[in-house]
């Protein structure tokens, strides 16, 4: 009679590879009135202690959008309340604050998406280097001031041809791919993606992983050289590995072009920005550095919302 042996113990040998996982990436830590050290801890005060902060960039920075007493409303209801900041190549803007506040709506404002829905009204100006943007044509807006959304929408066709979309839609007559390919590689290179996709720009953008979809989307964006780079909450649909990815990418961006970033995700604010702006029911309640929103906010409401005490 066979006796009931118990399953064989499968052994990695010494010549197994490993693979390590990514590291971790430490949170912010919190620092309560006592100076203690708590990681998003009920009762925090409001300063981020060795968050990764952002070299400063080495061009001088360049004004470039203006939002002076902006109000948005659908029908009767305030989105937006008499917002008013600045925009700079050589920064990024971080646009944080709960689910609700009027963060997206400010930022599809600023290349006019927000007059697409038809019960939309708006007061206020907004200037792109000085002239209103409601005297341009929305289409010759939106290639200056290019949005990347939230979910990667890379178009069903090859990764070359998502980037030259943009670039034959803008020529007078349909260029050849040959004059093309520069300009598509360059602006991958700006997007950290053509050493991934250099060898096959013709594998379709679909099969490419969620990281890699959205740097293409980003690439696209660039492929028009916009002055205004607007991210729709860029990296909520994506791993850490990616995110990291995409978080670098902005951080080298902002020397080319100004950079607006929705986040819910402070310690993603803390990482990449130069200055945060904070909304609360439509309200900007502060617009400060990174360092000072999040270090020694002035506003009560910012303490406790950077503290974990809402939203």
């Amino acid at each position: 009679m066979e006796l009931n042996r118990p399953p064989r113990v499968r052994r990695l040998s010494s010549a197994a590879t490993v693979t390590a996982r990514p590291p971790r990436t430490e949170a912010p830590t919190l620092v309560n009135g006592n100076g203690a050290g708590t990681v998003n801890g009920a009762g925090a005060m409001s300063s981020f202690v060795g968050a990764r902060r952002p070299a400063r960039p080495t061009v001088p920075t360049i004004d470039r959008m203006q939002v002076d007493q902006l109000s948005i409303a659908y029908e009767s209801k305030l989105a937006v309340k008499s917002v008013s900041l600045p925009i700079r190549q050589g920064e990024v803007l971080a646009l944080i604050g709960p689910s609700g506040c009027g963060k997206t709506t400010l930022l599809r404002s600023l290349n006019r998406l927000t007059e697409l829905t038809k019960t939309a009204s708006l007061t206020g100006s907004i200037t792109l280097d000085g002239t209103d943007i409601t005297t341009m044509e929305p289409t010759a807006l939106r290639r200056r001031v290019t949005m990347v959304f939230q979910q990667p929408n890379p178009f069903p066709m090859s990764v070359f041809d998502n980037v030259a979309y943009v670039l034959r839609d803008q020529a007078k007559r349909r260029p050849r791919r040959d004059s093309l390919r520069p300009q598509v590689e360059t602006a991958l290179a700006r997007a950290g993606l053509l050493d991934e996709v250099a060898d096959n720009l013709d594998h379709p953008a679909l099969r490419l992983s969620g990281g890699q979809q959205q740097r293409l989307c980003i690439a696209r964006a660039l492929a028009a050289q916009p002055e205004v780079l607007l991210l729709d909450e860029p990296c909520s649909a994506l791993d850490p590995r990616s995110t990291a990815v995409i978080e670098d990418l902005v951080v080298k961006l902002r020397e080319q072009v100004a950079i607006v970033i929705v986040t819910h995700n402070l310690q993603q604010a803390s990482r990449v920005a130069d200055h945060v702006g904070f909304m609360y029911l439509g309200e900007l309640v502060e617009y400060a550095s990174a360092a000072a929103l999040f270090g020694s906010p002035k506003q009560q409401r910012t303490k406790d919302y950077v503290s974990g005490a809402f939203g």
